[in-house]
């Protein structure tokens, strides 16, 4: 879980959310057992205010550029102002199983 910390560490210092989730959805994937490389990061800030989910989604990778150079493969990012927080009855959507490597049939 050191990655996954990192992670959240990173996001907590820059955007100070009022929502913060970062689940490891590594086991969904073919990959080892323990394995941080696939992660879905769901934030609420203030800071997104006036900002189009683009715009948020670079900052975020910004933000998480080394552990992107390393071993997280992929990174889902959900963003929200507080008030579409609410609009969305604070939930997403579940992630679909994984379709790719030796899982796809």
């Amino acid at each position: 879980m050191v990655i996954q910390a990192s992670i959240e560490d990173k996001i907590q210092g820059a955007l100070q959310p009022v929502f913060l989730e970062v689940a490891n959805e590594s086991h969904m994937h073919n990959v080892p057992s323990g394995s941080e490389s696939h992660f879905k990061v769901t934030v609420v800030s203030q800071e997104f205010d006036g900002k189009l989910p683009i715009a948020r989604h670079r900052l975020l990778n910004k933000l998480l550029a080394d552990e992107l150079a390393g071993s997280v493969h992929a990174l889902s990012l959900h963003t929200f102002t507080p008030d579409e927080w609410q609009e969305k009855n604070s939930s997403i959507r579940k992630s679909p199983p994984c379709m790719g490597g030796s899982k796809a049939g």
